[in-house]
């Protein structure tokens, strides 16, 4: 055991270097230090406020220490007792009065901007309301003043505040654009609200910030700003009568087994994620890109045959309790794959 802790005493160095290396890695379009965004940068300011001014002054206590350290160090055969500050009042003043301007200059302009983010634009006409449902493990995003519902993907305006009022439907979760703002948490029987702005036009990846379960890490979603025009568009294409199978049988079995929970336009229920134009988002699931892979309609395919085997712990029934064959789940996977809206 003795023999081991001397390569251990190296090790630790380089495995704490390691874990330090490692913290830096991770998605661009997950990181708070890119932000894209109006409330995103305002919060990156007083990130590297804060930051600006614990470096300071972990330099100067460090810089004071060494050069104590040195200039005032015991030499060999000094017996005398080194002169006492005690009772100093020019050096009390001074280490009451630095901290004091110190947390002045983080507080003032952190008071500031906490309450002109917690503005609140619920009642703006302006302003774009959208009611933000957790789920476990998707997100539902209601239109309240279009009257359309949809999920996982998130479509906004650009140039304009986005009103949020953010409930949750089970447990507690937490709603997060990183590039885009700060999160806030969802929770059960009480309403949070809180704003972003999305000043140009992409797609935006969202995640849940709370542990909610087994799928917690897969619960992801896209905010996908558009111009006006496109939005205006897109409103009007969810709106739009539901385009069902062509093929009768498949209509029906589609009718009989997925929209019991499922929605498409104006027919099915609201307890389960809202298809409508689902061959044109960005994922299936939440976290199945639909650029890689099989594509669309294979992680539809997928998802359909075993929802379970890929995100633990969805509602979903897979293939083996809703009696589906394999021809009807790859009909089924067609129609939504080929089901996308133009706007």
């Amino acid at each position: 055991m003795m023999k081991r802790w001397p390569v251990m005493k190296r090790l630790l160095p380089l495995l704490t270097g390691l874990v330090l290396l490692l913290t830096a890695c991770g998605r661009e379009d997950l990181s708070t230090l890119n932000p894209q965004g109006p409330v995103a940068e305002k919060q990156f300011e007083l990130m590297k406020l804060s930051i600006g001014i614990m470096a300071l002054v972990v330099v100067v206590v460090f810089a004071i220490c060494i050069y104590v350290l040195i200039r005032f160090r015991r030499k060999q055969g000094d017996k005398a007792i080194p002169e006492q500050v005690e009772g100093n009042h020019k050096l009390e003043v001074i280490w009451t009065v630095i901290p004091i301007v110190l947390l002045l200059i983080l507080g003032v302009p952190t008071i500031q901007q906490v309450f002109g983010l917690a503005k609140d634009y619920s009642k703006d006409k302006d302003a774009v309301q959208v009611k933000v449902t957790a789920h476990q493990y998707w997100w539902e995003f209601e239109y309240t003043d279009y009257g359309i519902t949809t999920a996982q993907d998130l479509i906004v305006p650009t140039g304009k505040k986005i009103s949020f009022e953010l409930v949750a439907a089970d447990v507690k979760h937490s709603f997060w654009i990183p590039s885009i703002g700060g999160k806030m948490d969802t929770n059960p029987g009480s309403t949070n609200r809180m704003f972003l702005e999305f000043p140009k036009e992409g797609v935006f990846r969202g995640k849940c910030a709370e542990l909610c379960g087994p799928s917690h890490a897969l619960m992801d979603f896209k905010a996908k700003a558009v111009s006006q025009e496109s939005f205006d568009r897109w409103v009007a294409a969810m709106k739009a009568p539901a385009v069902m199978p062509a093929d009768a049988e498949l209509a029906e079995k589609f009718t009989s087994q997925c929209l019991s929970c499922h929605a498409v336009g104006e027919n099915g229920g609201n307890s389960a994620p809202n298809l409508t134009g689902i061959g044109g988002r960005e994922t299936v699931g939440g976290f199945l890109f639909n650029d890689e892979g099989g594509g669309v309609e294979q992680h539809l395919n997928d998802w359909i045959t075993d929802p379970q085997g890929i995100k633990k712990g969805a509602m979903m029934p897979g293939a083996e309790d809703t009696g589906l064959t394999e021809e009807e789940i790859a009909g089924i996977a067609k129609y939504l794959a080929e089901y996308k809206l133009d706007y």
